[in-house]
């Protein structure tokens, strides 16, 4: 492992805490502190013993392992480099134009490389993998440097070697005379894909490494990390990162119910007891030092969720109907309202049980949210769901909206939501749009944010602090 003197470890290990910090995992002074505690208690020279080490004290949940890991690679590299072979030294014949290397030798090369990555994929030793991962950059990955600067690329790797091509064969050595299509196939295959999916990491990590080395690796770490799944934007969110989400739905429920039985414990005096007070005080003279009151009626409370399911914030709407669902154990009733340019109910499809992504995908095609031309229309939504469900607001109901308040510059149905909110016993509405976007085009959010609190809510950890302050 490349590790820095020792005069410059401190600094090091500061710099690695730092990248973490601004990756958006939280590290406080103490859990720098832990970090140097920890340099003097391993072997510095097991880098493997250092990552987790370090991971021990620094991390706080088990999705921020892959971005620390992505960082750990960057500041602790592997220091000792691979033994290339004997045909990858011997004199090229080029083009003279180009500097292509003679396609012949390398793809020799290319072959010899490939069986020796099919017997460390037999053995299935990650160490082992990870250096062979780093041969085969030195080899194969080194290519024309792009704008950037970067020279070493992933795919010249994957391309020359073709992991994926080598299934059957593992798979071969794996089973050996066991029969096929039973438990050892399933075991088998999942072992497969499993070490497969270690030598891509390993090769891409060696290329975030050598791009490191080339570009700086302050600047690499920045464009390599992954946002962690609490701060992925909703509205470039793909499919992975909803299912990442998914995760972070029941903390954010149990949160709110904690709240909420905060305020119960808080708030159990109901009103003033009149005439009770004033018989008390007549042991004290007719002063009134205690006074009394009466019961108040702890009811858990309702929620209607009117949801913007339009394609232009399809992310957020799949996140907050997933909290919508979670939710329902700690409201008494949870109504749920998709709405594109009409609206409908969409509560039947959040059954007890019911698989979140499956509902989202019933709404889309069985919801009667479409009545004209299928682009958000939030005045005749509004009018619409008033309409079909004038009981639905009551003065128990919090009422939720949620979308980015583009109309396509038709009506805005002020009047309606004025009203809504006016019969409610609370109103927000959460916008996935950044605030400086508000009132931009045919955005009426500033508009709607006369009517009723419109709060700023792009990822998941901006939900969270909502949800906090419900």
């Amino acid at each position: 492992m490349d590790a820095p003197a020792t005069g410059g470890l401190v600094a090091h290990l500061d710099g690695f805490v730092r990248a973490v910090r601004e990756a958006g995992i939280p590290v406080g002074i103490t859990g720098a502190v832990d970090a140097a505690q920890v340099l003097t208690v391993v072997d510095l020279l097991d880098r493997e013993q250092l990552r987790h080490g370090l991971a021990a004290v620094l991390l706080q949940r088990a999705a921020q392992r892959a971005t620390y890991d992505v960082l750990f690679d960057l500041w602790w590299p592997l220091s000792d480099r691979p033994v290339v072979p004997a045909a990858a030294d011997e004199p090229a014949d080029t083009d003279p134009d180009d500097g292509v290397p003679d396609a012949d030798r390398m793809a020799a090369l290319a072959a010899e490389l490939r069986a020796e990555l099919l017997a460390k994929l037999q053995d299935g030793d990650d160490e082992e993998l990870r250096r062979f991962a780093r041969l085969a950059v030195e080899v194969l990955g080194q290519g024309q440097p792009s704008p950037s600067g970067q020279s070493f690329f992933s795919y010249r790797v994957l391309r020359a070697l073709s992991p994926d091509t080598l299934v059957a064969q593992l798979l071969a050595g794996l089973l050996g005379d066991a029969p096929r299509g039973g438990l050892d196939e399933q075991v088998a295959r999942q072992t497969v894909r499993e070490r497969l999916a270690t030598f891509r990491a390993a090769v891409e990590a060696e290329v975030r490494r050598r791009s490191a080395a080339e570009r700086g690796r302050d600047r690499v770490a920045r464009t390599a990390v992954k946002p962690l799944a609490d701060q992925v934007d909703f509205l470039r969110a793909q499919s992975a990162d909803l299912a990442e989400l998914r995760r972070s739905v029941a903390p954010l429920a149990r949160r709110l119910a904690a709240r909420l039985s905060a305020r119960r414990r808080l708030g159990r005096d109901g009103r003033l007891d009149f005439r009770k007070t004033v018989r008390a005080s007549l042991a004290t003279g007719g002063v009134p030092v205690v006074t009394h009151h009466k019961p108040r009626a702890v009811h858990k409370p309702e929620l209607v969720v009117l949801c913007d399911i339009s394609g232009s914030v399809a992310g957020f709407s799949h996140f907050t109907l997933m909290l919508t669902q979670a939710l329902r154990e700690h409201f008494s009733g949870v109504r749920a309202f998709a709405f594109v340019d009409s609206t409908d109910e969409v509560t039947r499809f959040f059954a007890p049980g019911a698989d979140v992504a499956d509902a989202v995908q019933r709404i889309g095609r069985e919801a009667d949210v479409v009545s004209f031309d299928g682009h958000s229309d939030y005045g005749n939504a509004f009018e619409v769901f008033a309409e079909k469900w004038p009981g639905a607001v009551g003065p128990k109901t919090s009422l939720l909206v949620l979308g980015d308040g583009r109309t396509n510059y038709r009506q805005p149905g002020l009047p309606v939501l004025a009203d809504l909110v006016r019969r409610s016993r609370s109103a927000y509405w959460l916008n996935p749009e950044p605030r400086r976007l508000w009132g931009s085009g045919d955005s009426a959010a500033d508009r709607y944010g006369e009517v009723l609190p419109m709060i700023e809510v792009r990822t998941a950890a901006q939900l969270a602090d909502f949800v906090t302050t419900l």
